[in-house]
């Protein structure tokens, strides 16, 4: 719907947002803007559970049997040990409770709203639907929202689409079939704002929004049981059977031979206690706890003990892509201008670990025009900033842009010598952003920059900056093969072009921009991969373990990406030929198709968060012919 038609449905208006009586309404009516956190089972229930095992509960029962007969020493003892291994469970899991939830605790939103035609300031949990809210570079979006503005908007929605470039975001009407990732006039909660600013009316909070949809799935989806719980269930119900066998057939025989009763009776029960394996639970426990235990030294909270022994049962392991395979840190791999073709070393936001490379040699800009227009081009059309923190470095604004700071740092070139004028900023109509700079004084020297598609920018070039510095014939062929190539390895590219101005220009227009430039050359960039996890990845592979890839990001990018880390177990190479699925391509599979299709394929790419808990649920249950729930 048009952004107008949403205000009115939801009673609201964009000059000065809803009425207390209204808020106090919808809060009534829709509650505080939070998820619903799973219900928490109390400490009591936590430690009565720990006795919910077979093999604990035929304990119990052998040693309260025991206690009858008067054997006190054997009774305690069996008793002593399944207390200890009930507390050693009960201990290990409030610990991970404990930290899951101060993790939980430290995460708090503010957002900025429009309210009785006032600015304020309100704790996240205070929205209601038809808030106006204000969105600025850093800020953490808490609801779902229809965008009314946008003024360059970007948002970082890695965390829920597992895109790892900010989506650049409109106020245009969509069709109502776009996909959750593409669907660029909305900002949805647990995003952040990248770059620029906005405004946009709250549509959904809570348990409303996508992530609270998320939430809702994964707490209704069924716990899965481990190898080893699967095991020791039917371990334990066929060692009661063979005890109670054994007895009975001793109590039997003993009563044909003539016996007494009770003395058959005691005998039989002697029999079954001492059958029982008492100390078969005691010691997988405290195996399981050690196992808990070396996990957190490294980093990872285990909430319940049996989990830790999938790990030694795995033989797939499906993995997301942005973040956890990849750095989640937009980097420039290869620059292409009409005098050659250059490599960039080294990943991430660190300048000091890479430089620029041509046919091997290192190359700076001081010494290469043409290599020195396309990285001062990216330079002075980035409005980012690079801090460096105890934590390492923390981008202010587009992390694309990032990726251009870094690349003129690795190449010597700065914009200490230019001043910014005015900009246009980028629009997804145009597929441009221009920026007019110059010398710092009213009469100096004025050049147009410009970035965008390659589409966009050759369109309005007609001529290249050759290695000397002088203008040539543009060859657009040799640079859309450029760009196909860096594509095809997935990544994203950008190509920048360059005009002077007349010397008094201060502002600029659209019309500056229909022609007259000179094409400086493409930039190619993407998410690098980590490199502990190309090595986690090569040690699953020897030790049989096949890593999947579940991405909600490009298929092609996913594709490069799991190639070069060696997703599949097919080698970390380019062209190791991954088999790649999409969203579209599962949502046409039948259940069983399905299972055969995860079986063989590496990446599965732009899926949903339905998709992803139905792969779960459909791969873990095909393998004990039980209907997926």
């Amino acid at each position: 719907m048009p952004a107008e038609e949403v205000a009115r449905l939801l009673e609201t208006h964009a000059d000065r947002g809803l009425d207390t009586s209204s808020i106090e309404e919808r809060m009534g009516r829709f509650g505080a803007n939070r998820i619903t956190a799973q219900k928490g089972e109390p400490a009591w229930l936590r430690f009565l559970k720990q006795f919910a095992q077979p093999l604990v509960v035929i304990l119990l029962a052998a040693s309260g049997i025991t206690i009858l007969l008067k054997e006190w020493v054997d009774g305690l003892v069996i008793f002593g040990v399944v207390l200890v291994n009930a507390i050693i469970g009960f201990v290990q899991e409030s610990r991970a409770l404990k930290a899951i939830d101060a993790l939980s605790r430290s995460i708090v939103s503010t957002a900025t709203v429009l309210r009785s035609g006032h600015k304020e300031s309100i704790d996240a949990s205070g929205l209601v639907p038809g808030d106006i809210v204000f969105l600025q570079s850093g800020d953490r979006a808490s609801a779902d929202m229809r965008l009314l503005s946008a003024k360059n908007l970007a948002a970082d929605e890695s965390a829920l689409t597992g895109e790892s470039v900010p989506s650049v975001k409109n106020v245009g009407v969509l069709a109502e079939t776009t996909a959750l990732a593409d669907r660029v006039n909305m900002v949805y909660s647990g995003s952040f704002v990248a770059s620029r600013s906005g405004a946009g009316i709250v549509v959904a909070t809570g348990d409303s929004t996508e992530i609270g949809r998320i939430n809702k799935l994964i707490s209704e989806t069924d716990v899965l049981e481990t190898p080893l719980t699967q095991k020791i269930a039917p371990f334990s119900h066929v060692i009661l059977y063979a005890i109670l066998a054994l007895a009975g057939a001793t109590f039997a025989i003993g009563m044909l031979r003539g016996e007494a009763a009770v003395d058959m009776f005691m005998a039989s029960v002697a029999l079954a206690v001492g059958a029982i394996p008492e100390g078969l639970p005691a010691a997988l426990t405290i195996t399981l706890a050690i196992g808990v235990s070396r996990m957190a030294r490294r980093n990872t909270i285990i909430r319940r003990l049996p989990a830790v022994e999938t790990l030694g049962s795995t033989t797939v392991i499906c993995s997301d892509k942005t973040g956890t395979l990849t750095q989640n840190q937009m980097t420039v791999r290869l620059v292409h201008t009409p005098a050659g073709d250059y490599e960039v070393t080294g990943s991430g936001y660190d300048s000091k670990t890479g430089q620029i490379t041509r046919d091997s040699q290192a190359v700076a800009a001081k010494d290469d025009a043409a290599l020195a227009a396309v990285l001062r081009t990216g330079l002075i059309c980035s409005d980012t900033r690079i801090k460096e923190t105890d934590d390492g470095f923390k981008v202010e604004g587009d992390p694309t842009d990032a990726a251009l700071l870094v690349s003129a740092a690795k190449g010597g070139v700065t914009a200490d010598d230019y001043r910014v004028f005015d900009t246009i900023p980028f629009e997804s109509e145009h597929q441009y952003m221009a920026v007019l700079a110059g010398q710092d004084s009213p009469e100096g020297s004025r050049t147009l920059f410009v970035k965008g598609s390659l589409e966009a920018i050759q369109a309005r070039c007609g001529a290249a900056t050759g290695n000397g510095g002088g203008s040539g014939a543009s060859d657009a062929d040799r640079s859309q093969k450029a760009a196909a190539d860096m594509a095809r390895q997935g990544l994203r590219v950008l190509a920048f072009a360059q005009k002077s101005m007349p010397d008094n220009t201060q502002t600029i227009a659209k019309k500056d921009l229909e022609g007259g430039f000179e094409f400086v050359g493409i930039q190619g960039m993407f998410d690098p991969p980590r490199p502990e996890a190309i090595r986690a990845i090569a040690t699953c592979c020897r030790a049989g373990i096949r890593v999947k890839m579940i991405t909600g990001d490009h298929a092609v990018t996913a594709e490069a990406i799991a190639s070069q880390m060696g997703v599949g177990c097919r080698g970390a190479q380019a062209g190791s030929g991954v088999s790649v699925l999409s969203s579209a391509d599962l949502e046409g599979l039948s259940d069983e198709e399905l299972v055969r299709a995860a079986e063989a394929t590496d990446v599965f790419a732009r899926v949903t968060p339905e998709q992803k808990l139905r792969l779960r649920c459909l791969i873990h249950y095909s393998k004990f012919s039980k209907p997926c729930k």
